[in-house]
């Protein structure tokens, strides 16, 4: 009998899901991949905490595209639901703010 991957259902922030479709097909790709990933493993990202003034204690980020792109999600119920807040670049902490501003949206 085979095992089956217990998958967590992924929900997107309005906004998260715009930037997901506004990439280019080769790295949409790459972050969708990233997304199944966290699905079945929402703990692989890293801790996100206090920097810079933006609080995004409780989020997790993980890398796309050789770290160019970031995903910023929560696990909102341990093994249940994930939802990605904000999808984009570091440069001038943009995604961050981004997931920031979002917070109280989620």
């Amino acid at each position: 009998m085979g095992l089956k991957m217990m998958t967590c259902k992924v929900v997107f922030h309005p906004e998260a899901a715009k930037e997901l479709s506004s990439l280019d097909n080769r790295v949409k790709i790459m972050v969708l991949k990233q997304i199944k990933k966290i699905s079945i493993s929402p703990t692989l990202g890293k801790k996100l905490g206090s920097r810079m003034s933006l609080d995004l204690t409780g989020y997790r980020k993980l890398y796309v595209d050789r770290k160019k792109i970031r995903i910023v999600y929560k696990i909102v119920d341990q093994k249940v639901l994930i939802k990605i807040i904000a999808i984009g670049k570091r440069e001038e902490m943009a995604v961050y703010q981004n997931a920031f501003d979002r917070i109280d949206e989620t």
